[in-house]
């Protein structure tokens, strides 16, 4: 089986039903491996649980039975004591001390990275100093596999280190304040007039980080260009060889070959991630587009604010400025003139067009080219004037129109008797037919169909019987392609019932 569909047993401490005295034995053997004391005996297990007010009726029964189950989850390791045995007694019990397994140490450092995060939202940040980073280690990392890689394997091991863990702090920070950004918390947050304070801070985050990101990312495609997978091949040699120099008592199950194809994969990805495929957009692409419409987004935003703020402001100082320029006009005249200026045309006819003659939005009215309109009188009696126009006869033309038809017939007709033999055109001899004798040979078909008799009559005066052999397919060739349909026989029959 998979190992990604096995059941995770060792996580099972963390929904059982008495969860919190586990996980706080299982806290205190993390806290104990971070200070690297990894045995741990249950008399100092007890006295640590009995020291929170939660636990202060601990019995050590209870103890021994929770450390024997956490053993049998895979969480602890049991392991004999018998130094400190004085009597045959405490011998006979067989006192232990235990040691939490790598899975477990994992699963709790996973926890305490989780308590840590203070909301439900993603943080993370755009750095630029980690993409200067990853430059800086590519930078490198080339430099030595342009040399004769004469360093210790542990050096080239460092540097690859280096590399992909400025790499994966690039990938979790931005993927996480982009996530942030998109949530919908945030986005509630920026439609408030409170966002308006720490506008200008956000859009001049983000445009420092493009900035940085544009100069510094043009140097590390190149660097990743030049370092191809099959450049990097002695490196990678390097690597297992260092690998392999680590002393190890179980059984080592991954090859030399397994490695080096691990190692491909993973600066496949990171090529991948900033230069993209023939199929795929690269993520660095995908990020300055995010970055860009989160800018865009926010000055949306801004401007609807203003809009709203704009909208419900009260213009009485505004309304009782105008009136002060209205009471020093000393004409009437000068009034109108000024309320022109203020207020436009009172009686003017406003127009609205169907469409719109320009999509530049900065483009003047006088720029364009005038649009006529003509204006009927709203009325039902209303009727446009027409001239009296003299009766023109159109025989000439019916007549061409006709001979041109009846030529086109006659051709069409000349053009089906090349396909007949006796009378007779059968599909299966035919080789290569022209689109347009498929057309009419399927036409026949489809009409015969709705004949009880199987006979078809044509635009040419003649009657044809349709038979389908739907035992035997051919392919019928044309220039626009090969049609696979069943055979089928046409045979002509004149409207006085001899065959042609």
């Amino acid at each position: 089986m998979d190992v990604t569909m096995k059941k995770v047993v060792e996580a099972s401490y963390l929904t059982a039903d008495s969860a919190a005295q586990y996980r706080t034995i299982l806290r205190y053997f993390y806290h104990q491996h971070e200070r690297m004391r990894d045995f741990i005996a249950p008399d100092e297990i007890l006295e640590y649980m009995r020291s929170f007010p939660v636990f202060s009726d601990y019995e050590e029964d209870q103890l021994h039975q929770q450390l024997a189950q956490l053993v049998k989850w895979n969480n602890l390791i049991a392991r004999q004591d018998m130094t400190n045995a004085k009597t045959v007694e405490e011998y006979k019990k067989k006192r232990f001390r235990y040691q939490s397994t790598p899975y477990t140490i994992e699963i709790e450092r996973m926890l305490v990275v989780l308590e840590k995060k203070v909301s439900d939202t993603f943080q993370g940040s755009l750095e630029r100093s980690q993409f200067d980073r990853l430059l800086q280690a590519l930078t490198t990392l080339q430099k030595e596999t342009e040399a004769d890689l004469e360093k210790h394997a542990e050096e080239y091991m460092r540097m690859w280190e280096d590399v992909f863990r400025y790499f994966q702090t690039i990938r979790t920070s931005t993927a996480d304040y982009i996530a942030y950004i998109n949530s919908e918390q945030t986005d509630q947050r920026m439609q408030t007039e409170a966002f308006l304070v720490y506008k200008n801070q956000f859009t001049t985050y983000l445009r420092e980080f493009i900035v940085s990101l544009q100069k510094t990312s043009l140097q590390i495609g190149e660097r990743l260009r030049e370092l191809t997978p099959e450049k990097l091949s002695p490196f990678f040699q390097k690597l297992i060889q260092h690998r392999q120099s680590i002393p190890r008592l179980e059984d080592v199950s991954s090859s030399a070959e397994e490695w080096e194809t691990e190692y491909r994969e993973y600066w496949d990805s990171l090529r991948q991630w900033f230069l993209g495929s023939n199929t795929q957009q690269s993520e660095l692409e995908v990020l300055q587009w995010q970055t860009n419409e989160m800018i865009r987004r926010m000055t949306r935003y801004v401007q609807r604010i203003g809009e709203r703020q704009q909208h419900f402001r009260s213009r009485k100082n505004d309304y009782l400025h105008l009136a002060k320029w209205f009471a020093h006009c000393s004409s009437m005249d000068e009034a109108h003139k000024l309320s022109s200026v203020v207020f436009g045309a009172m009686t003017i006819q406003h127009l609205q067009l169907e469409e719109g003659t320009t999509d530049n939005l900065h483009s003047d009215t006088w720029e364009e080219d005038p649009t006529v309109i003509t204006l009927k009188p709203r009325t039902n009696r209303y009727r446009e004037k027409t001239k009296p126009g003299s009766m023109t006869s159109n025989q000439e033309k019916k007549m061409r129109q006709r001979e041109q038809y009846l030529e086109d017939r006659r051709q069409e007709r000349a053009l089906i008797d090349q396909y007949m033999t006796e009378g007779v055109i059968q599909l299966s001899r035919l080789t290569k037919v022209e689109p347009f004798i498929r057309k009419v040979l399927l036409g026949w078909i489809g009409k015969s169909m709705a004949s009880r008799d199987r006979k078809v009559k044509t635009d040419y005066g003649l009657v044809v019987k349709v038979t389908l052999d739907k035992e035997n397919s051919i392919l019928l060739e044309s220039d626009d392609g090969t049609l696979k349909m069943p055979d089928a026989r046409f045979e002509f029959v004149e409207q006085g019932g001899g065959k042609g």
